[in-house]
């Protein structure tokens, strides 16, 4: 078959690889129909996140058609069904599963003495993103198998299109959650940093979920526009001052909810603390770049929450750790719970309150997949979001 297969810092390519086969009775093997390169794995093309290897098969945001089930997962899976493939991989038996804790499920990493040397405990399996996280060969392939498959997959209902729900496995349910450690109140501004992807989502999720005033922060003006769409107010951080801003907007008592949708490689070009990250991250003595981090914890109104789906993979520097406690600020962060989440917004879908197609830019063959990662990493073309098809 063919897959996207990374072999090195901003190397990947459209590599013929075995079929995968049933390896365990709980697998499924999925026919993938849509695929989409997520900001996540731009980490991995610019090798910031260890624990690539040359050879491993990308991609974690993906659905298709279920052509093989092994014998343990018959009854919750048939040859035909159509499924969306969350990005976490869960077993619904550990104890974090109970709690519907699942990126942390306890079973389904199976590197996790790796994870747990570096982080302290093991965290779940993921589709395609590096040996940290188990090493599962990823769904930007014509086929995928899926481990656990009769836990780790949300059956689609006819009449809906792959575009419609193949953000359910992961940039959706992102932002919603990010939305959701807000614990948003209908009086609340909520700030959020970045309008990619999972901005986009978080932007109309914090509309769904009732907050008063939502504001986008970003410099792409295509990012920009498409969050005006979806109702926020905008800051072009290239053309004005952030925190002025966000104080004009908020009578100068800052938002309460703020939220990171940036991660580990925030640009902020010009600001003293962005030059300090760059020079210590060639360096190598500081593996992310946190500019956002500081500005939300510098702005956001005392008593608020700062909420943190961007993806930080290890080291941050000159986090003002004081200002967070003093201002008795919540942070809430954590990969995200899929399951958790994709009955509500399947749903929401399915009743028209959202279109998540709204943030497709490109829609290309897979063997066009390695051109469309540096499309995308530089925001060409008025670049967005990427589905390839198999």
């Amino acid at each position: 078959m063919k897959a996207l297969v990374w072999h090195g810092t901003t190397d990947i390519r459209c590599d013929s690889v075995p079929d995968p086969q049933i390896e365990h009775p709980r697998d499924a093997i999925v026919k993938v129909t849509s695929c989409a390169i997520c900001g996540s794995d731009l980490h991995l093309y610019d090798h910031f996140m260890p624990g690539m290897k040359s050879g491993d098969i990308m991609g974690h945001e993906f659905m298709g058609e279920v052509v093989d089930v092994g014998a343990e997962a018959k009854g919750a899976l048939k040859v035909g069904d159509r499924v969306v493939v969350p990005f976490t991989i869960i077993c619904g038996e550990c104890d974090q599963c109970k709690r519907g804790n699942f990126s942390v499920c306890e079973r389904t990493n199976r590197n996790g003495h790796i994870a747990a040397k570096a982080f302290g405990h093991t965290t779940a399996g993921l589709f395609g993103y590096t040996h940290l996280t188990g090493g599962y060969p990823g769904g930007q392939a014509e086929y995928v198998r899926v481990p656990f498959a009769d836990k780790t997959h949300v059956k689609i209902p006819n009449g809906l299109t792959d575009e419609q729900v193949l953000f359910l496995g992961d940039i959706f349910p992102t932002g919603w959650q990010a939305a959701v450690q807000c614990d948003i109140e209908p009086t609340d501004t909520v700030a959020i940093w970045g309008a990619g992807p999972v901005g986009q989502m978080a932007i109309r999720s914090a509309v769904l979920l009732g907050a008063k005033q939502v504001i986008a922060i970003d410099r792409v003006p295509e990012r920009l526009d498409m969050a005006r769409a979806g109702g926020a107010i905008t800051i072009n951080f290239d053309e004005e001052s952030v925190i002025e801003r966000l104080n004009e907007l908020t009578n100068g008592k800052g938002p309460e909810k703020c939220i990171d949708a940036v991660g580990m490689e925030a640009h902020a070009a010009g600001t003293v603390d962005a030059m300090y990250d760059r020079v210590k991250q060639a360096a190598m003595m500081e593996t992310d770049r946190p500019h956002v981090l500081r500005e939300m914890a510098y702005v956001c109104r005392p008593a608020g929450t700062l909420s943190i789906p961007g993806v930080y993979g290890g080291l941050l520097d000159k986090i003002p750790f004081g200002a967070i406690m003093n201002k008795g600020l919540t942070i809430r962060t954590g990969q995200t719970h899929v399951n958790r989440w994709t009955d509500d917004l399947l749903r929401r879908i399915e009743e028209g309150q959202i279109d998540p197609s709204f943030v497709i830019t490109h829609t290309v063959p897979l063997d066009q997949g390695p051109e469309m990662y540096k499309v995308f990493r530089d925001k060409q073309d008025g670049c967005i979001k990427v589905v390839l098809k198999p």
